[in-house]
């Protein structure tokens, strides 16, 4: 439940700090806090790799694999230091295909916890 709930604010804190990017400089408060997030989810996913169920942990590898795809291009743009076709603009595009991946692990852990029933 942690993993979900970190990843979420991972996620989320990715779309604070691009809109921030898009609409102004991004000052030192706001990278302390996407880098609190993301040292948040580390520690969960961490934590998953070793308890979790191989259905939960596939999930959820996807999903920590996109963040920090993300979390990357945010850094290299900060940097001014893009890779070709990185901008603020796609960053958010991909940065908003993450919460399907967040519904089907969040989906996985359900079924596991015995929550939902399988479909």
């Amino acid at each position: 439940m942690e993993l979900n709930r970190d990843a979420r604010q991972f996620t989320t804190a990715l779309n604070r700090h691009l809109h921030i990017m898009r609409e102004r400089s991004v000052e030192e408060a706001a990278s302390e806090a996407l880098d609190e997030a993301k040292g948040a989810h580390r520690d969960r996913y961490s934590e998953a790799q070793m308890i979790a169920p191989d259905e939960v942990l596939a999930r959820a590898s996807e999903v920590n694999q996109a963040l920090n795809k993300v979390y990357g291009q945010v850094k290299r743009l900060e940097r001014q230091e893009p890779e070709p076709g990185e901008t603020v603009a796609t960053a958010i595009q991909v940065q908003a295909e993450i919460w399907d991946m967040l519904r089907a692990m969040r989906t996985a852990m359900r079924h596991d916890l015995g929550v939902t029933a399988q479909e």
